[in-house]
């Protein structure tokens, strides 16, 4: 693997154990793609750091478990805002 690659993979997920940040959030903060994250953090990860992925897999996981209930709040926020104006 490139090592530019191994730094940006081993960045992404500190930042994501460091903060509990969803992958669209980090993507955001890095200025990368949502794929790109993604890939980094599942695929690429594990052979780089072992133990920083099972901390990053705890928080994924966390994470789409609540996506459901963040998708409903932001829907209700967005038909709550129409009505106000």
């Amino acid at each position: 693997m490139w090592e530019y690659i191994e730094e940006r993979t081993r960045r992404c997920a500190e930042y994501i154990v460091a903060t509990g940040c969803t992958v669209r959030a980090c993507s955001a903060h890095f200025g990368v793609s949502k794929s790109t994250v993604h890939k980094d953090v599942t695929e690429r990860l594990p052979f780089v750091d072992l133990e920083l992925f099972e901390k990053v897999r705890k928080i994924l996981n966390f994470n789409l478990s609540e996506r459901h209930i963040r998708g409903g709040i932001a829907t209700r926020d967005k038909y709550k805002n129409r009505q106000n104006k």
